[in-house]
């Protein structure tokens, strides 16, 4: 599955600043960071569902917001991409 991950953290205390950087990591390691705050990522319905747990234990339900889209498998390279925007290589390993 690809989906298209973005976030909004409320960072106006320390606690949250390390939210942000908890919900940033869990991203990393399942997809490929585009933009400051949104991840395209391709898995597995399992790793989502490993991913989706992982950050709802992380996140205060009543400061931040994470949406989720679902694309077809495919989606991401059919991306327009505008400006200094080079195209994410999904078909890499994450880890070097």
């Amino acid at each position: 599955m690809e989906l298209l991950v973005t976030y909004d953290v409320d960072t106006t205390t320390p606690i949250g600043r390390r939210r942000l950087r908890r919900v940033a990591k869990i991203c990393e390691a399942y997809g490929i960071r585009v933009q400051k705050s949104v991840f395209e990522i391709v898995c597995t319905d399992a790793d989502w569902l490993v991913m989706r747990h992982r950050l709802l234990e992380i996140i205060a339900h009543e400061h931040d917001s994470i949406r989720v889209y679902s694309l077809q498998r495919g989606d991401f390279a059919k991306a327009e991409h505008l400006g200094h925007s080079p195209p994410a290589a999904h078909d890499e390993p994450l880890i070097y």
